[in-house]
């Protein structure tokens, strides 16, 4: 039998590993889960005759190497930055190995060492980075092949709560790492171009710039800019296009919601507060506001943030219970930011009933035989539960059918690489349809540049 080896049995390997053991008869493979967590390998084996569950602590080098080795390939499912040490047995072993990471320096090094030994190092294969990368060639390439020229490219993703489960007035609940939602867009200003013409916004001005978008059969979206919309302008061959922006996707009402915190100061990741264990969540806002002698803390925050009793703002401030004195926070050497998300985890937990939802949108402009045209490309995926969200099969599936398609000798181009290529992602965008992750491109008049695109520009 051929070993496949996962290396991390968290919630984004999920429908990775589901999918693999259901193929593994008729493929001849032998599942080895590998974790910290023996119990959760265990947990995702579903007692299935073809897999394996393993207690693997990747900081023990000999234990590592000697799974690596028994493996035909080997998927890491690990946080990011312990990607490499894997990468390096696996050049060491001649492994090929799948990612849904971003390609980092580290692994770009290993670029030459990979192709010399004819090996296939498939990173960026998620869903953002991943599905967007695929979904987005697939249609560049088909413009180009025609002969049309790009003007523009926008494109937008996000996780969100599906409908059926969007029951608080924020229209958001976590459905992946909290700590990112929180920390979103810090870090430099969002840069992108507009009709030709770099363009930045600052992080305190981030969340007022946004864009309207509407998805058939959900209703309306807006979109804020990613902090380095550009950062693929080279790699899908767009250095001469006049648009380039990608953002994240919320419901209408979000992003101004969110500035709130932003204005405050309460996303702040860079001190600690002062006896964070002991404040309550009442004492936490106050931390941010002016000192008066007669105003409560509910006035001088609507008047810090210009709002009004009765505006919709203040409903959802009171909704996650900020001002409540009861509720210790009760978290040692705290920042601004880990006290806000462990305030908002109370409020956007998913509940186990609950189901979450992928959309992904992408605009295309391009020039076509003297005519300027347009194509929209919009996907929605719903979670099945709690274990098949919608995140876990849009970044689980792609990684899975990578890994077969390497295995089965499909995927033949060797190197560190991204999923760009018509070779790698138009059997698995097939495939992935199957599953639901489906992408439905129409046609549109030719917008291009607008000077009321964005909100508050």
């Amino acid at each position: 039998m051929r070993n496949i080896l996962i290396i991390g049995a968290g919630r984004s390997a999920s429908s990775l590993i589901k999918y693999l053991l259901n193929k593994s008869q008729e493929e001849n493979l032998q599942i080895t889960i590998a974790d910290l967590s023996l119990e959760l390998a265990q947990k995702k084996t579903n007692n299935h005759p073809n897999a394996k569950a393993i207690a693997l602590d990747i900081n023990n080098i000999e234990q590592r190497q000697t799974e690596v080795q028994k493996a035909d390939i080997v998927i890491s499912m690990l946080p990011a930055h312990m990607h490499i040490e894997v990468a390096k047995d696996c050049v060491i072993f001649k492994k090929n190995m799948v990612t849904a990471s971003y390609i980092s320096d580290a692994m770009q090094s290993l670029d030459a060492e990979v192709k010399a030994n004819g090996l296939i190092f498939m990173n960026e294969i998620g869903l953002d980075p991943g599905v967007d990368h695929m979904s987005a060639m697939k249609v560049i390439d088909e413009i180009r092949a025609k002969g049309g020229k790009m003007l523009l490219f926008e494109s937008f993703c996000g996780g969100l709560v599906a409908p059926e489960s969007d029951t608080n007035l924020w229209n958001y609940k976590f459905t992946w790492a909290p700590r990112n939602v929180v920390l979103a867009g810090q870090g430099g200003a969002a840069k992108f171009i507009q009709e030709g013409k770099y363009k930045y916004i600052p992080y305190q001005k981030l969340f007022r710039r946004t864009e309207f978008l509407h998805v058939e059969g959900y209703g309306r979206f807006e979109g804020y800019a990613n902090r380095d919309s550009l950062k693929y302008r080279t790699v899908y061959g767009l250095d001469d296009v006049l648009t380039l922006y990608r953002g994240t996707i919320r419901r209408v009402g979000f992003s101004k919601a969110w500035n709130m915190f932003v204005q405050l100061g309460m996303t702040d990741d860079t001190y600690i507060i002062d006896d964070s264990e002991h404040i309550s969540y009442r004492d936490f806002i106050n931390l941010f506001l002016p000192y008066s002698p007669t105003d409560s803390v509910e006035i001088k925050t609507r008047l810090a943030l210009g709002i009004e009793q009765d505006d919709i703002m203040w409903d959802k401030l009171l909704e996650l219970d900020l001002f409540n004195p009861n509720k210790i926070v009760g978290l040692k050497d705290a920042t601004p930011a880990q006290i806000l998300e462990h305030i908002l985890n109370a409020s956007w937990t998913l509940q186990p009933e609950d189901k979450d939802m992928i959309v992904m949108y992408h605009k295309f402009g391009y020039e076509l035989n003297g005519k300027q045209e347009q194509i929209d490309s919009k996907m929605v995926c719903i979670g099945d539960d709690q274990t098949y969200t919608a995140m876990a099969k849009t970044v689980g599936l792609p990684v899975a059918i990578a890994a077969l398609q390497i295995l089965n000798g499909k995927i033949k181009t060797p190197g560190v690489q991204l999923p760009i290529t018509k070779e790698v992602y138009e059997p698995i965008l097939k495939e992935l349809e199957t599953f639901g992750v489906i992408f439905n491109e129409t046609k549109m008049p030719y917008i291009g540049y607008n000077p009321d695109r964005l909100i508050g520009n």
